[in-house]
């Protein structure tokens, strides 16, 4: 493990019962090892915690804090990275699902190139882990300006090298602090880097916060609007274009 970079997964959860075991699974199953899973509980009411707990007294690379109080997934998140001791961070959703190639084939594609962010594409599964047959694909180099047109970049395909890309805050917003995250990163310069290799299986679940596509559009427009201080009409015509790009992301 000497020379081998340590990853830190950033894994915020909130009653997620009946799929945590199977993300954290897929991270134990990971081809590359060297990682640290760290888990940050937003003060769950089912059995979130217990089922964390049983996977952390079987392996010592797994850190969980489960939180006194819900403060919502951006705060979890950014107490997740807090904790963080590697050079890489990994974002992972709690009902999300690695391929076990996954940080491996990211890890190598960063360091070869010496780049500081980069995300995949992925598949899409069904509650039950089912695969829907639906690929949403990395479309390549973003800039700021191209990812503010097309949101692409799912979140748990994200990994971000800390020696080049210093600060990752995660700003609060309820259903687009990822795309908001994603965009205060890009804005200093930087550009993330699109993965073809298909890494990260995307759970589609009917109740989740995401998958309210109208609460999920307000919380960008606000995103487009408060954080990036878009003109209105700057910010109506990248509104337009992420609505195309989604309607067509899940065709």
């Amino acid at each position: 493990m000497e020379n081998q970079p340590l990853v830190s997964v950033i894994m915020p959860c909130y009653n997620m019962e009946k799929f945590i075991a199977y993300t954290i699974e897929s991270v134990q199953r990971q081809t590359y090892t060297h990682w640290e899973l760290l888990i940050v509980d937003d003060a769950s009411t089912d059995k979130t915690a217990d089922i964390v707990k049983s996977h952390q007294n079987q392996d010592d690379r797994i850190q969980f804090y489960v939180k006194p109080k819900h403060s919502g997934i951006a705060d979890t998140r950014n107490q997740c990275i807090k904790m963080a001791k590697g050079r890489f961070l990994a974002f992972l959703d709690s009902d999300d699902l690695w391929h076990p190639e996954k940080l491996e084939q990211q890890l190598q594609f960063m360091m070869e190139r010496n780049i500081g962010f980069s995300y995949s594409s992925y598949d899409c599964v069904d509650e039950k882990g089912y695969p829907l047959e639906k690929r949403v694909k990395a479309i390549g180099n973003l800039d700021h300006d191209a990812y503010m047109h097309n949101t692409i970049i799912g979140c748990s395909t994200v990994m971000i090298d800390t020696t080049i890309i210093k600060e990752v805050v995660v700003p609060n917003f309820r259903t687009s602090e990822d795309s908001a995250t994603w965009l205060n990163i890009l804005k200093k310069g930087f550009i993330a880097y699109g993965i073809d290799s298909c890494l990260t299986s995307y759970r589609i679940r009917q109740h989740s916060a995401s998958s309210n596509k109208l609460k999920a559009a307000s919380d960008l427009w606000r995103v487009y609007r408060k954080q990036e201080k878009l003109s209105l009409f700057k910010a109506i015509g990248c509104f337009v274009s992420y609505a195309f790009h989604a309607v067509k992301k899940r065709l």
